[in-house]
C-alpha cells in the first residue's frame, strides 16, 4: 500500500540514483555502451527506497539520517549486483564459463571491478549526502502524512 514515506523514499533514491549514474559513465572506458544503465538504477534505487528505507522512517531525525545513509548503501550494493548480473548473463551468452559456479563467482569479480571504477571522492559526498537528505525528507514525509 502505498504511503507519503515510500513514495518520498523511492522519489528520493531514484533521484540519487540518477545523480550518481550520470556521475559514473564518464569513469568508464571510452567505447562503453550504457543502454538502459540509468533506469535500471533509477529502478533500483525506487526499490531500495520503497522496500528498504520507507518501513524504517519516522523515528526522529538521527535514525532519519541513519536510515539514509543505509539507503544509499543498498542503492550501491544492489546497483552492482543488478548490473553484475546482468554482465555475467551477457558473458554467459557468449559461452565463457564452464559451468554454473564459475558465473556465479564471475558476479563478485564484475562487482569488485565495477566498485573500483566508482570509488571515487565526488560520488562517495554525492551519495553521503544524497542519503542523508533521502533519509530527512523520507522521515518528514512519515511524520507530516501518516
Amino acid at each position: 500500500m502505498p504511503t507519503a514515506a515510500k513514495l518520498m523514499a523511492a522519489f528520493c533514491l531514484a533521484s540519487l540514483a540518477f545523480v550518481v549514474s550520470q556521475m559514473i559513465m564518464p569513469l568508464m572506458p571510452e567505447r562503453s555502451e550504457f543502454g538502459y544503465f540509468v533506469p535500471i538504477n533509477m529502478a533500483v534505487g525506487a526499490l531500495v527506497g520503497w522496500v528498504i528505507m520507507a518501513p524504517r522512517s519516522g523515528h526522529g531525525m538521527g535514525a532519519g539520517i541513519t536510515n539514509g545513509l543505509t539507503g544509499a548503501f543498498m542503492l550501491v550494493l544492489w546497483g552492482l549486483a543488478t548490473h553484475a548480473v546482468i554482465r555475467m548473463l551477457d558473458l554467459s551468452m557468449q559461452r565463457r564459463y564452464d559451468g554454473m559456479g564459475e558465473a556465479l563467482l564471475a558476479v563478485l569479480t564484475i562487482s569488485a571491478e565495477y566498485l573500483l571504477v566508482m570509488a571515487t571522492v565526488p560520488i562517495g559526498i554525492a551519495l553521503i549526502v544524497g542519503g542523508i537528505i533521502s533519509g530527512i525528507a523520507t522521515n518528514y514525509a512519515e511524520r507530516k502524512w501518516p
